[in-house]
């Protein structure tokens, strides 16, 4: 890799990202840049696509949701291009990673609302927790019992009681119980995950660029 364009590169991302030092933003480059393997373009050009980027997640995060893993996905690509580029990815591990409350909490709302109108629907609720239980226990729960969680989710979260969940209640309810974060589903890595050791997950990256999905 050019490291005239590498040093450009980490430049100009740490204006926008401060939860790195520039060399762990190097060193992210480095990852993306090993994993997308492709010498013959220009790094700006290229990105992991969402079957890669779930392989991540699952490897190096644990997560095992497919819905839920490829909201994350959307989330981290801003441009809505269908690709993560490199800025993308050091930006959104940045929040995914060591991001501070405030950014957590807009994460997870961005993950839990699908139809782009900035609201968590009822029938959102109900796909989302009809999800995460199964992905708990095999046994299938009753659409009624759903209903009934989604009926507390709501009496709890929708506080302006237009049957539909905005940012505004989301915050407001994380704030007051911090433990409703991730109350649709883990969509955040698990607190034992130590980023810090970059070269175990250097390797893992390795692996995934001599073996794609």
């Amino acid at each position: 890799m050019d490291q005239k364009v590498l040093k450009r590169l980490v430049e100009s991302i740490s204006k926008s990202v401060n939860s790195f030092k520039k060399s762990e933003i190097e060193c992210f480059i480095r990852i993306f840049h090993n994993v997308v393997g492709r010498g013959d373009v220009k790094l700006a050009n290229v990105g992991l696509d969402r079957n890669t980027f779930r392989v991540i997640l699952h490897s190096i995060f644990g997560m095992t949701d497919d819905v839920l893993m490829n909201r994350v996905f959307f989330a981290f690509d801003k441009d809505n291009d269908n690709y993560i580029n490199v800025k993308e990815w050091v930006k959104g591990l940045s929040v995914f990673l060591r991001g501070t409350f405030e950014e957590k909490l807009k994460f997870c709302f961005e993950v839990y609302y699908f139809n782009g109108d900035g609201y968590i629907s009822r029938e959102r609720i109900y796909d989302m927790l009809k999800n995460s239980l199964h992905q708990q226990s095999p046994e299938e729960e009753t659409d009624e019992g759903i209903r009934e969680l989604v009926d507390i989710a709501l009496k709890k979260m929708d506080y302006d009681n237009d049957g539909r969940i905005s940012f505004a209640d989301f915050e407001k309810a994380v704030k007051e119980d911090r433990l409703l974060l991730e109350v649709f589903g883990p969509c955040l890595p698990d607190a034992k995950v130590q980023w810090q050791q970059r070269i175990g997950l250097g390797e893992i990256f390795k692996d995934l660029k001599r073996n794609p999905c």
